[in-house]
């Protein structure tokens, strides 16, 4: 039961990094103006997409110092979930199955 709620973080996880890269290319294609965003459902999407991710982004890109039009903050969420929060979990799920929580420390 443990190892399926660590299986649906990860997948969720892995889902929400997919949603920010989403966000990142929808972003790109529509300031480089390949998409309409006055199409009806160009519009939802992006609007998903920015109400998905700008919890997460936003405070990120109030500690970072502006760099004018590029946006950093999303390669440094991707950066922490892929360098801190994965690790993390994978570290507390190995020492909650095996009962060995040394495996957390070290």
């Amino acid at each position: 039961m443990l190892t399926i709620l660590f299986n649906l973080l990860f997948f969720v996880i892995n889902l929400y990094t997919w949603l920010i890269i989403g966000a990142v290319i929808y972003s790109l294609l529509g300031s480089f103006g390949v998409l309409d965003m006055r199409n009806r459902v160009v519009w939802t999407i992006g609007d998903f997409l920015a109400r998905a991710t700008e919890p997460v982004l936003q405070p990120v890109r109030r500690m970072m110092p502006n760099f004018g039009a590029i946006d950093l903050s999303p390669m440094v969420v991707l950066a922490l979930i892929q360098l801190v929060i994965v690790p993390l979990l994978a570290r507390l799920q190995a020492a909650i199955t095996t009962g060995l929580w040394q495996t957390l420390v070290l």
